[in-house]
Formats: structure tokens, C-alpha cells, sequence
């Protein structure tokens, strides 16, 4: 009995924290539109949304549609992955299903069969078959996360403890049944609640016939005549068949209850059927309580997520709509890695080692900052991944969760860009190139953080360049500036001659080298053969590590000042 308030609790928490996570669609700041509207006008207003789609015949129509065939059929996933597709329904329908014949039996199946036992088939077999499924399905979704280096490099622990935890409950349940098979402390309390006699010699041959056809380890072993074979069949007919059948229909269960059988002795003596009861009881009550607080609550959101998707995209919504919408894909996210996998910009992360660039990383970011808790270092990797991504549309249409993941970029770079975390290159750009050469110059980036090949470094690069102008004279970013020393500060010839003179800090902060295009104009067409295009990518990717490394070294001393110097005359990050 003390154990169902442990249920209680974990129920209750259950509860709790759906509705705070749900509270939270109404309350977190994605995009422009969130600033221009309260949480309660959202929350009304995304109410007459869900009526108007429920008595809305066509509406109603597409939501039953997405329900069947994207979230029960799982649709999207089976187009693209056959195995994946095998993995999500083995995994879906054997929890799910475990939880409606097994877990919740009484409110379920025994009400629909008067004659329900759990140790009866085909329920004792079904609930088997359905553990090996789950079970399944984890092996396969642990190996798919093992085996694909583009998955493996995403996955985080939460992903892991998730399917462990899955597991656990699983192989827990086996294990338990598996004792309980062979355990006489069981058997003892059955003779006790269901034939009422505690008299050995009666009892005696129907120990008999189940040590013999129910596997349970009796110790010393009764004795197995015929005679008391047939009397022992007469009474397990009229005391124990109505709700026991074999053990051999325990297809997951049994096989571990020969194994236990030679143990079964020490098992009994230490009551460990009771303990395994207690810990599989326990691993349920904690996935229950993590529910809304691990990748288990996108079973709740996922399925709204897909039938919200059927409805048209996010920029079809009522502006006061698309925040909560936004909030809900968050929540729905399984973190399954196939936007990254799909991205166009994913091999950049190949050369800058920044998470942020993959979508499926970025999610977590774009969350972190709308709940505001985000420091300096991880908002400038955010920007930084952010205004890599290219807006190809990949990632929203190969996400099996319905996200209009589209939407949410758009709305989180203007979200950074009123956090004073613009494009990383527009952001710099905003200060003259004194500014940046005496910040740059003071905080070098270590030597293993420089790539392999280092242009700025060598001065053989350069020895050729005579300042012919040529660069200059072909760069189209010079070509539409009015005044290219006012906007420009230096054109490309005058950047080769701070780099012939190593004054590489000065020439980092050149709006010239931020606002180069990289149409390697001026690289073809150099006479002497300078790489100039490369030289200023090169400046440009140095830069941000500097800052990077920085960045690093001011969140470890918050003492120290911004390495962010004052804005110039043109206005400040952000504005």
C-alpha cells in the first residue's frame, strides 16, 4: 500500500509538469509576435483555433487524417527509412500497448473480458510478445544511434538514459515474471488466497504437478508420482486453472526462468521476487514523473505537432498563433538527427566545430534563449550557427515530427538580432578597424584552435603581391560603394599590404574583409597569383575563434571586462 503513494506522487508530478510544459507554449518569447501579444491572448486565441479546426469540416478532416496516417502510420518515416520505420512503430506500439493490456489492465482489458487474468493466455503471451517488441525496438534504436557517425556525433546522454530507461522497465518486468515462475514463496501465497488450506499433505500433490508443468523449484522437490500427478491436476482444475495457464507461453520470461531455476533456492530465501517487484514498480513510478521532463513528453506533443502540421505551414497561422506553435515544436522534437543528416550547411561543422550548426543542436539553443538562460559564449555560437543555415527548407521536410523548423530560424535570428547577437560578421562589422585590432590583439586564440593550413601566417603568401591594384579595380564590393574608405575602411590591396606588413590585427577589423563576398574575382584574376579571397575568409574565421576564445576566458573569470568594444558612431550590436 505505502508503494501506490509513491504512484500518487509520481502521477502528481506527471501532471504538473505536462501543464507547466503546456503553460510554457503561452509564455515563451519566439519571434517578434510574441512581444505584441500576452500570454492570455494567446492562450484564448490558440483555443478558437483548435475549435474553429474541430467544427470545421475539412479542417477536422486533415486532423483525422494526419492522425492515422503520420502519427499512427508514421507515414513520413516509412518513406524515409524502412528500418527507422520498424524501430519507431516497434518502439510506439509495444510501450503504448504495454501500457493499456499491462500497466492500466484493470481500467482496460479486464473490463472488456470478464474472464481476464494476467497469467492467463492470450494475455500472458501477448504481454510477452509486446516486451520483446519494445525491447527490440530499443536494440535497434540504440545501434541506428551507434552506427551513424552523423547520429552519433549528436547524440547526447538524455538520449541514452531515455532508451536505457525504456529498457530497464522492460527487461524489469521480464525478470520479475521470470522469478515469480519459479519462486515456492509465490506459489505459497497463491495457495493461500485461492484454495485456503494450509495442510502439507494436501497441499503436496498439487506442489507436485506444478513443480512438474509450471517450473516452480521446490526445495527439497516433491515427490512426482502418478498418483499424485492425477490428484494434483484435479486440484489445480479446481483451485488455480480459472486464472493460471503454463509459463511456457512466456515467450520472453520463461527462457529466463530455466535459467534461474538452479538459483531459485537462494532467490526464495532472500524473498527477491518481492525486491524485483519493488524496483520494477519504482523504474515505472520515474519514467511516469520524468514524463514532461525528458524526450517522453514529445509522445504527447509529436502527435499535435503532426495534425497542427496538416492545418498549413507556420506563416499561414494568425500571427498571434505562430509563438505557441513554435513552443509546441520545441516540445516535440525527439532529437532523431535527421535534419542534421539532411542539412545543406551540416559538412561546415566539419571545419568549424561549432554544435549550433546542425539543426538538431541548434533546437536546444533557440530554447535556451527564449527561456533566457543564455550566456555571452553560447549566444555568439548560436548566431554563429544560425546565420550559417542557408533557409534550404531541408530540415523542415525531412522532420518526422511535423516542426516547421523554417519558421523557428526566422524567428530566433530575429530574436538574436534584438539581443545584440546579430550576424556574427554584421555584429563586428559595426566597429571601425582600430577598435577590433586592439581587442583582437589581446586575446590570441591557442595554437590548436588554428587549422591545419594558415595563409595569414606565412609571409610567403604575400611576398609577391606589388599593389597593383588589380583586386581592387575587380572586387564588385568596391564597385557599388560610393565612398569605399568611409564604408569599406580598406580595399583588398590596401588589406594585402597590412598582411605584407603583419599587421594582422588591423587588418581582422577591415569592414572589407566582412563585406567580401568571396566571388574570387580578386584571387583570379591577381596577377602574381596572391590568394586573396582565401586570405580574407581566412582573416574572417580567425577573428571569430579569437572572440570565441575569449569568450571562453571571460565566462571563466567574470571579473573580467566585455570583450566587446564601445559601438561607433554607427550604432551599437543589435540596433
Amino acid at each position: 500500500m505505502r508503494l501506490t503513494y509513491f504512484a500518487y506522487l509520481a502521477a502528481s508530478i506527471c501532471l504538473a509538469g505536462v501543464l507547466y510544459r503546456l503553460g510554457r507554449w503561452f509564455v515563451l518569447p519566439l519571434g517578434p509576435e510574441s512581444l505584441e501579444t500576452t500570454p492570455l491572448r494567446r492562450g484564448i486565441n490558440a483555443g478558437r483555433a483548435v475549435f474553429a479546426a474541430v467544427i470545421h469540416p475539412r479542417r477536422l478532416a486533415l486532423m483525422l487524417r494526419a492522425l492515422l496516417l503520420e502519427v499512427a502510420g508514421q507515414r513520413q518515416i516509412l518513406r524515409q527509412s524502412p528500418l527507422r520505420w520498424v524501430m519507431h512503430m516497434a518502439l510506439s506500439f509495444g510501450i503504448l500497448l504495454l501500457l493499456l493490456v499491462h500497466t492500466f489492465d484493470d481500467y482496460t482489458v479486464a473490463r472488456l473480458f470478464s474472464d481476464y487474468a494476467a497469467t492467463l493466455n492470450p494475455y500472458m503471451l501477448l504481454r510477452n510478445l509486446l516486451g520483446l517488441l519494445a525491447l527490440a525496438g530499443v536494440i535497434v534504436a540504440l545501434a541506428r544511434r551507434w552506427r551513424d557517425p552523423v547520429i552519433r556525433g549528436t547524440t547526447r546522454r538524455a538520449d541514452r538514459l531515455l532508451l536505457w530507461l525504456l529498457a530497464a522497465i522492460v527487461v524489469s518486468g521480464a525478470v520479475l515474471e521470470a522469478a515469480q515462475i519459479v519462486s515456492p514463496n509465490f506459489f505459497d501465497q497463491m495457495v493461500v488466497d485461492y484454495m485456503g488450506s494450509d495442510d502439507p499433505e494436501e497441499i503436496a500433490p498439487l506442489k507436485a504437478y506444478w513443480a512438474k508443468y509450471f517450473d516452480v523449484a521446490f526445495t527439497p522437490p516433491p515427490a512426482a508420482d502418478a498418483a499424485a500427478l492425477e490428484e494434483g491436476a484435479q486440484l489445480h482444475a479446481d483451485y488455480c486453472a480459472s486464472c493460471h495457464a503454463r509459463p511456457t507461453s512466456a515467450v520472453m520470461a520463461y527462457p529466463l526462468a530455466r535459467a534461474f531455476k538452479p538459483l531459485a533456492a537462494t532467490m526464495a530465501r532472500i524473498d527477491l521476487e518481492t525486491w524485483l517487484w519493488y524496483a520494477h514498480y519504482l523504474i515505472s513510478c520515474l519514467a511516469l514523473a520524468l514524463l514532461p521532463f525528458t524526450k517522453l513528453f514529445h509522445l504527447l506533443t509529436t502527435p499535435l505537432s503532426l495534425m497542427v502540421r496538416a492545418q498549413g505551414p507556420a506563416a499561414a497561422d494568425a500571427a498571434v498563433n505562430r509563438p505557441a506553435r513554435r513552443a509546441m515544436g520545441l516540445d516535440a522534437c525527439t532529437h532523431c538527427g535527421e535534419c542534421s543528416r539532411h542539412c545543406s550547411v551540416a559538412p561546415i561543422f566539419q571545419v568549424i566545430p561549432n554544435r549550433e550548426i546542425l539543426p538538431s543542436e541548434k533546437l536546444s539553443g533557440v530554447a535556451r534563449l527564449a527561456a533566457g538562460r543564455t550566456s555571452p559564449r553560447t549566444a555568439m555560437a548560436l548566431a554563429e550557427g544560425s546565420f550559417i543555415c542557408t533557409a534550404c527548407g531541408r530540415c523542415t521536410l525531412w522532420c518526422p515530427s511535423g516542426i516547421d523548423l523554417q519558421d523557428l530560424w526566422a524567428a530566433s535570428k530575429k530574436d538574436l538580432r534584438r539581443s545584440g547577437y546579430p550576424d556574427p560578421h554584421g555584429w563586428i562589422r559595426r566597429h571601425s578597424a582600430s577598435q577590433w585590432a586592439e581587442i583582437l590583439a589581446g586575446h590570441a586564440a591557442p595554437a590548436a584552435a588554428k587549422p591545419a593550413v594558415c595563409l595569414t601566417d606565412n609571409p610567403n603568401t604575400f611576398w609577391a603581391c606589388v599593389q597593383c591594384s588589380t583586386c581592387t579595380n575587380v572586387c564588385p564590393v568596391v564597385a557599388v560603394s560610393a565612398d569605399p574608405q568611409r564604408d569599406l575602411e580598406m580595399t583588398p590591396q590596401q588589406v594585402m599590404n597590412l598582411m605584407r606588413l603583419q599587421l594582422k590585427e588591423a587588418a581582422m577589423g577591415a569592414r572589407m574583409v566582412w563585406d567580401c563576398v568571396t566571388c574570387y574575382k580578386c584571387q583570379e584574376h591577381c596577377p602574381q597569383g596572391v590568394r586573396v579571397a582565401d586570405v580574407l575568409y581566412e582573416l574572417r574565421n580567425e577573428a571569430c575563434r579569437r572572440l570565441s576564445f575569449a569568450q571562453e576566458r571571460r565566462a571563466s573569470n567574470p571579473n573580467r571586462t566585455t570583450i566587446i568594444p564601445p559601438a561607433s558612431s554607427e550604432g551599437k550590436p543589435g540596433a
